[in-house]
């Protein structure tokens, strides 16, 4: 339940016994005026639930529409709270909106006092009953009252209610004044509910004894509201009337630029109607065609579908496809190529050039192939790429097609189409509606009214116009009021001549434009605009002779047929000849009396104004001796003006016996010169020429653009009779002179100058008015004669009509103004501004360059109406530095064209002839040249940005020039090299913090050092050492790609500041050295996660010619050479310490070529050496140290290594303790083989681990390969002293056997055979079995079975060379006989030479057991 307090029947009561206050807007209310003040109003509500006002105006649907609120006072707390709803009742019957946010209603329609309160009736809650109550509780209701409300209002709800500020509907109130008369009725409408719960609250009050307090804060509350709100609605009514005020001043501004565009266009029209000082040029670069946005999505999606092998009429190899995937990866799907694309500075040759440029890279790197050349891979990698990159096109351009025929630009997309080539007139009036935003119907009302389609017309306005600039120039020299303000005083009378110079040259100009199909054979001088009283022609002026004025007609005459011939036989043969008097016949073909037609026409040349033709005709006589006769003959005398068509003409006979009327059909055409502009008959009389008052046949003839002569000729006469120049004439329509019209003439007219008067007269009235209408050309008088007005309804029925179209729709103040009253600078500039912003958004990369036709529009009108070319260039680059500070490209080479010429010009240079300079041009040459400076060095320092991957073409190094261009401070003075080197090398400082941040930015690694907002930020506290070591390192590849393609797309137009360019990439480089310092303080001391990025940046500096052994390469130096110092002893102590313990633990099993931790030293050793060789130091010092230290710490080891492995040799030696019956059963050690084999594997190894690079041997690998050599060779010792060890007890226990010992015949009861030797050829084959396979060396174990295999031979022949004074048992023969044979060849099959078998001693042991057998067999 909502709870209401006293302060709401309060502020009733206020508002009853005040005045009511009323909008301005609002009418005064009329209903509700009979309301009774003391009863419910119920009626009231059933009338407004049937009012069809009322439930549709003010119906739910309807109370949102305005949203227009007052915005409650902040000061609004809980305590309002209570009266929330009567507040809102007052918002809703002044201003007609509601919002259901506030409080809602338990059902869609509720019922009050029996009456159903419906949505469309909750803008008059007024009306309703309202009790209080307290917050919380269900006070009673009454009967009828099922209306609940929202306990839940809170300051949040009347702060959103009072949010809603937006402006209210006058026009849609005032449009129902249903809605406005019942809002005022409810204003007055009094609710006696409330006025009795405001005494109960009053009354109430007094009971607590504060009721006069209450009531006076109660008041003044209300008070302050209602001001509150009357100041609300005041502040928005203001806001409406200034938004309506600015509305209006829009509009205003709009139609006063419309109508500045019109007339720009009337000026436009009349430079394309009759141009005669500019052309349209032909040697302008052909612009191609835009990329747009929609064309590069399809061209990522083409490639894309190539790199998904999804084109399968596309062969690719690896090769291009790596091609093809760094072009989509770094070209097309970089942010600087959406850029470009956007702003339209980019076209498909841009992107098929940046391709060409990166895969001709690629392929001059890849090796030569036989029968295939590099251009022919070149020429097929581009085919496959414009395969690629038009795919689809056709369905493209079916789609663009179809999207423009429902374009409503379809008109201006085909004028851009055609905008690069040379267009007609048709195209250039279309294309310039197009620009200025001139309707069609508008256009066509000013060609029609301008008569732009009549050369003569458009040649005499630019005569007036002409001796009307003339005027204003003598004026300008009158008044110095109207001279311009110039750099220097005495710049005040050039300017003058400046202006009548370039008048005088386009008199000149037009002048020299032909006048029609023949010319007059003299070429007179323009006469100039002084007053002179004297008739006579100067001297030297050329005078105008009879002769100079000459005609030439084209008749043509067609004979058709003939009628009348009955009388003559069919088959006589008959023809006609024709003829024109001075000139040859001309005879048709002969035909048959029964079928006279010829339908032949001749063609005649003649200068008569007036000539006779002839048309005979003639029957061929049988007689050859006699002429051919005659049967009749026309004589036609047409004029100039003579248009009949076929048309019968009767014959004269010259046969009177003939009885036929011989009809002849005739077509005879007369073509008019050019320089015929008017003839006809004329009354004419004057004080020079024609003094009689008769009837003559005048021509006006145009001699030239400025002369034009009024002939009179005779017929059949080809020179004039008399003739009159129109020079200084004035003609006008002249009254009725009785006594001329008596001897002939009605419609009189006069042509006067001083001293001069020609009176003319018409039989008609058309006449007349074709006849002023050429010599108001022709004189290019500025009065323009009136008709009189009862003749304005009847001549010139289409003139006159197109004049009336006009000025009904407004477009006569435009056609008839005269240019020289207007400000051709600024209307030049908003023509010019016009053309370029349409120019940059038509379907060509025009990089700001006009196209042909706009070239030539402009140049007419800026030579026409005397706009200064230095203004036209000022105004010129201003816009394009506009566009260019929005980001839109513009082409430096069109910049500093512009620039050089205005510089020309204010320095003194006369670039176009004009010496002169205005403060203006002054002020706005200083102020282009600084923002153009801005500029230049905006762009060099956002060189990547400005011009990515290179393009335009050549842009970047127009701009280094232009830049040396715009430093200069005259156009004599050069700047010097130091100068501009210095701007660069502030730009490109400035380029290198640029880059780097955005690069920072793209790697997501810059973060904020104070807020750490970015968790992947280097210098973010929660991100680990390696992260951050991770992501300078992906920094790092990012900042070497960058420089890379700076190296690759921007070195060439740095050519000349390449210094400045090295010394760019060490400030960026050194911006990085910040990050890098940093991330390697926060390394811990034992990791080398950093090394890569070492590794990575030395590569790359390293292998520049500029960067290597730079500042940033020196710092990387210092900043990683404590590391591997540090790394080098750690992994020293580490290699020491694996060694120490490794030997004390080691089980010596065969690992690789050696133990365990041989093998494990070994790597180490090697890794080490490997890893600080793969760092290519850069320093030859420290690399020369740490190799010097790898190599002995290598040589250290490795001698520890060999000197435990020989003190375990030894002590392994020991353990074998040989008994006297099992010494056979011996076998060599696996884990002494695997002792040898780590001795073996360090000597070889040693040559790699402890050899110098540069060569040097005997510093450190001769000391260890000696060492090791030694221990090889102990080792070898104890080998083969262990072995003969057990050769030795085995003789000692054949011994025993020997003749005259106590054991030998003991031993001989036995009966032995040969076991001991049996047992020792077991054992020798068995540990040359082991040595074999568990020794890796093959020289050491051919070393040791040679020496084994000597000294078992020596020692057997030392135990026989013992015994020579006895005789070998037989035990002992056998045996010796077998070991002896089964050495020999045991040993050879291991590898042991004939020469080390076959010595001396053991052929003295043969010999010796060879006779020691043979002995026994002969016992």
């Amino acid at each position: 339940m909502l709870a209401t307090s006293s302060s709401d029947d309060e502020e009733y009561h206020q508002k009853k016994t005040q005045p009511q206050t009323k909008s301005s807007f609002l009418p005064n209310p009329r209903l509700g005026s009979n309301t009774q003040p003391n009863t419910p109003n119920v009626s009231a509500h059933r009338d407004l639930k049937k009012s069809p006002v009322n439930s549709t105006t003010n119906g739910f649907s309807n109370l949102n529409l305005n949203g227009d609120e007052h915005t409650l006072p902040s000061s609004y707390s809980a305590s309002s709270e209570n009266d929330y709803f009567s507040r809102q009742a007052t918002n809703y019957r002044q201003h007609s909106s509601f919002k259901n946010s506030s409080f809602k209603s338990t059902s869609s329609a509720s019922t009050v006092g029996g009456a159903t309160l419906t949505p469309g009736s909750l803008n008059t809650p007024r009306s309703s009953p309202r009790r209080k109550g307290v917050p919380g509780r269900q006070l009673p209701k009454r009967p009828g009252d099922n209306i609940s409300f929202s306990s839940s209002v809170t300051d949040r709800n009347l702060e959103d209610d009072s949010d809603d500020n937006s402006e209210y509907n006058y026009e849609a109130h005032y449009a129902n004044q249903n809605n406005m008369l019942h809002q005022s009725s409810d204003e007055e409408t009094d609710n006696p509910y409330e006025d009795n719960q405001f005494n109960i609250e009053v009354d109430n009050q007094s009971m607590n004894g504060d009721n006069d307090s209450a009531i006076f804060n109660n008041l003044s509350k209300k008070q302050q509201r209602q001001k509150n709100l009357e100041n609300l609605e005041e502040q928005k009514n203001q806001a409406a009337a200034a938004a309506l005020a600015a509305q209006q001043n829009e509009a205003q501004k709009e139609a006063e630029m419309h109508k500045k565009r019109l007339q720009i266009y009337v000026f436009v029209c009349r430079c394309i109607a009759y141009p005669f000082i500019a052309k349209q040029p032909t040697d302008m670069v052909r612009r191609q065609m835009k990329i747009t946005k929609n064309q590069l999505q399809t061209l990522k999606d083409n490639f894309d579908l190539f790199l998904q092998n999804k084109m399968n009429n596309i062969e690719a190899d690896e090769a291009f496809t790596n091609a093809v995937r760094s072009y989509f990866e770094v070209f097309l799907k970089s942010d600087r190529v959406t850029k470009i694309v956007n702003t339209g500075s980019c076209s498909a040759s841009d992107f098929r050039d940046v391709f060409k440029n990166n895969i001709e890279k690629r392929v001059r790197s890849l090796p030569e192939i036989d029968g295939l050349s590099k251009e022919t891979v070149l020429s097929s990698w581009m085919a496959k790429f414009d395969i690629i990159f038009k795919y689809n096109e056709e369905n493209a351009v079916a789609n663009t097609i179809a999207s423009r025929r429902h374009s409503r630009n379809l008109n201006q997309s085909n004028n851009s189409m055609s905008s690069e080539c040379i267009l007609t007139k048709e195209q250039l009036y279309d294309l310039f509606q197009n620009i200025l935003g001139i309707k069609k119907f508008e256009h066509q009302l000013i060609f029609n009214a301008a008569q732009l389609d009549n050369a003569d017309e458009q040649a005499a306005t630019i005569r007036r116009e002409l001796d009307s600039r003339m005027k204003q120039t003598e004026n300008i020299q009158k008044q110095n009021g109207l001279m311009p303000k110039f750099v220097h005083k005495n710049m005040e009378s050039t300017y003058i001549e400046e202006l009548k110079q370039s008048i005088s040259l386009l008199m000149n100009h037009l002048d020299n434009q032909p006048v029609g199909a023949s010319e007059s054979k003299l070429r007179l001088k323009r006469p100039q605009n002084k007053p002179d009283n004297h008739h006579h022609h100067d001297e030297n002026e050329p005078c105008l002779s009879k002769t100079d004025v000459v005609l030439n007609f084209a008749i043509e005459v067609v004979v058709m047929e003939v009628k009348g011939l009955k009388s003559l036989p069919p088959n006589r043969i008959v023809f006609c000849v024709m003829e024109v008097q001075g000139h040859s016949k001309l005879q048709t073909d002969q035909a048959e009396a029964s079928r006279p037609i010829w339908d032949t026409s001749g063609d005649f040349k003649t200068q008569q104004p007036l000539p006779v033709i002839k048309v005979k005709l003639c029957m061929e006589t049988q007689n050859i001796l006699q002429d051919n006769k005659e049967l009749g003959r026309v004589v036609l005398r047409p004029d100039p003006n003579f248009t009949r068509a076929s048309t019968w003409y009767v014959m004269d006979k010259t046969n009177s016996k003939f009885q036929d009327e011989l009809k002849i059909k005739l077509t005879v055409r007369i073509d008019k010169p050019g320089n015929l502009k008017m003839c006809g008959w004329c009354y004419c009389n004057g004080k020079n020429v024609w003094k009689k008052w008769k009837k003559r046949y005048l021509c006006l003839v145009q001699v030239s653009q400025y002369t034009f002569v009024l002939c009179s000729y005779m017929e059949k006469k080809s020179e004039p009779r008399e003739l009159m120049t129109l020079d200084n004439f004035t003609v006008d329509y002249a009254d009725t002179d009785p006594e001329l019209k008596a001897l002939g003439g009605r419609y009189f007219f006069n042509a006067v100058k001083e001293g001069d008067n020609v009176s003319f007269a018409t039989d008609e009235e058309a006449e007349r008015q074709l006849w002023i209408q050429a010599l108001y050309r022709a004189t290019g008088q500025s009065h323009k004669p009136v008709p009189p007005s009862a003749a304005k309804s009847s001549l010139l029925v289409r003139e006159q009509g197109d004049a009336d179209r006009a000025r009904k729709h407004g477009m006569e103040e435009f056609i008839q103004a005269d240019p020289s009253t207007f400000n051709h600078n600024d209307l030049f500039k908003i023509f010019q501004t016009a053309t370029l912003d349409y120019r940059l958004n038509d379907q060509f990369c025009c990089l700001g360059w006009f196209s042909p036709g706009q070239i030539f529009v402009l140049d007419e009108y800026q030579a026409r109406y005397g706009v200064r070319g230095c203004y036209r260039h000022l105004c010129y680059l201003s816009d394009l530095l506009d566009r260019a500070e929005q980001g839109i490209i513009i082409d430096p080479t069109l910049l500093h064209y512009s620039f050089a010429f205005c510089a020309c010009h204010v320095h003194g240079n006369r670039p176009d002839g004009i010496g002169t300079v205005t403060n203006e041009e002054k002020v706005k040459f200083d102020e282009i040249k600084e923002r153009l400076r801005n500029l230049l060095e905006y762009q060099i320092t956002h060189f990547r940005f400005c011009f990515p991957f290179g393009r335009p073409e050549g842009a970047l190094k127009q701009t280094l020039s232009l830049l040396e261009r715009v430093l200069m401070k005259d156009i004599v003075t050069p700047v010097t090299p130091e100068e501009v080197k210095s701007v660069i090398r502030k730009c490109l400082e400035n380029a290198a913090l640029v880059n780097y941040t955005r690069i920072s930015q793209v790697a997501k690694v810059e973060g904020d050092k104070d807020k750490l907002e970015e968790n992947d930020s280097l210098y973010n506290s929660e991100t680990t050492p390696k992260k951050k070591v991770e992501d300078l390192i992906h920094l790092a590849e990012l900042c070497i790609d960058l420089l890379q393609q700076n190296e690759e797309h921007h070195s060439e137009s740095f050519a000349w500041f390449c210094e400045l360019l090295v010394e760019h990439e060490e400030i960026f480089w050194s911006l990085f050295a910040v990050d890098m310092d940093h991330v390697i303080e926060q390394q811990t001391p034992d990791s080398w996660d950093s090394f890569p990025l070492f590794q990575l940046l030395n590569d790359y500096l390293r292998n520049h010619p500029s960067l290597n052994d730079g500042r940033f390469h020196k710092h990387l130096q210092l900043a990683f050479a404590p590391l591997v110092v540090r790394y080098v002893d750690l992994m020293e102590s580490s290699i020491g310490q694996s060694i120490h313990k490794g030997f004390e633990k080691e089980n010596w099993k065969n690992r690789g070529q050696g133990c365990a931790t041989s093998e494990d030293m070994l790597w180490k050793l090697d890794a080490l050496q490997s890893f600080i060789k793969d760092l290519h130091w850069p320093d030859d010092v420290f690399a020369e140290h740490l190799e010097n230290r790898l190599k002995q710490m290598a040589s250290d080891m490795i001698e520890a290594c060999g000197t435990r492995v020989i003190k375990h040799f030894d002590s392994w030696m020991k353990k074998g303790i040989i008994l006297l019956t099992t010494g056979t059963d011996y076998v060599f050690p696996q884990e002494c083989c695997v002792m040898v084999n780590v001795v073996i594997d360090c000597k070889v190894q040693a040559l790699k681990l402890c050899g110098l690079n540069s060569g040097d041997l005997n510093r450190y690998h001769t000391r260890i390969d000696d060492f090791l050599e030694k221990s090889l060779i102990e080792m070898n010792k104890q080998l083969v002293a262990k072995l003969l060890s057990v050769l030795d007890g085995l003789l000692k226990k054949l011994s025993r056997y020997d003749e005259g010992t106590f054991f030998s015949s003991i031993l001989s009861l036995t009966k032995p055979v040969n076991e001991l030797g049996q047992s020792y050829v077991t054992f020798i084959s068995l540990n040359l079995d082991v040595l074999r396979q568990k020794i890796n060396d093959e020289l050491f174990i051919l070393g040791a079975f040679e020496q084994w295999y000597n000294e078992q031979i020596n020692m057997i022949y030392g135990w026989l060379s013992e015994r020579l004074e006895i005789s070998l048992h037989p035990y002992q023969l056998a045996c010796l006989t077998l070991i002896v044979k089964k050495i020999r060849n045991n040993f050879e099959l291991q590898g042991v030479s004939d020469k080390i078998l076959e010595t001396k001693t053991f052929s003295a042991i043969i010999s010796r057991l060879n006779v020691e057998e043979a002995n026994q067999a002969l016992k």
